[in-house]
């Protein structure tokens, strides 16, 4: 298994990997300078969507991942997200993945969120898996923590085996194949 470099990223987005696709990193907009995103040297910095859920407890419902109650969260849009203090929210990248069958893409954090106590979590994107990513965003600090749309959010890392999966999750018919923005917990 190898990390994949950016020529290599590019390649692959050619044939539709990632859409819409930024050939090269992107560190300045019309607002001045943003949290960059676009290709890396061994990775794929992704963009989070202007639409976020915020986990409330106004509703006072119990967070079951095999009944999960959508009054937990309020919904947010714009370019700006305000996550309480240690709360979370949920957001959706901009952009859409089709895995290769003998890829493996494992998301972490961006650094200028993770010097702020903000966490990116993301499960690993399985061999043919394809959607938007659903991005999870930890406040872990005692102070309300904003989050940028549009801007970057959390980078890819992409592993590629010498051969394919036994079963992908395209074969499996894994629950979250094809989601398109925020996707919530689904039994």
């Amino acid at each position: 298994m190898s990390i994949k470099s950016d020529r290599w990223i590019k390649a692959m987005a050619a044939k539709g990997m990632i859409e819409p696709f930024e050939p090269a990193q992107v560190r300045s907009g019309e607002a001045g300078k943003v949290i960059s995103y676009g290709v890396s040297s061994y990775g794929y910095d992704v963009r989070c969507a202007p639409r976020f859920k915020v986990f409330t407890n106004i509703n006072s419902a119990t967070v079951d991942p095999k009944a999960f109650d959508e009054r937990s969260f309020v919904d947010v849009e714009g370019e700006v997200c305000i996550i309480p203090p240690n709360s979370f929210a949920l957001a959706s990248t901009v952009e859409y993945f089709r895995i290769p069958a003998d890829v493996l893409t494992i998301c972490l954090g961006k650094s200028t969120y993770a010097r702020c106590g903000i966490i990116v979590n993301v499960t690993p994107l399985e061999p043919e898996w394809e959607g938007n990513v659903t991005l999870e965003f930890s406040n872990t600090t005692t102070l309300p923590a904003k989050i940028y749309a549009n801007e970057g959010a959390a980078q890819m890392l992409f592993l590629q085996s010498d051969e394919r999966c036994e079963v992908s999750y395209k074969d499996r018919a894994g629950k979250y194949q094809g989601q398109r923005g925020v996707t919530l917990p689904r039994p």
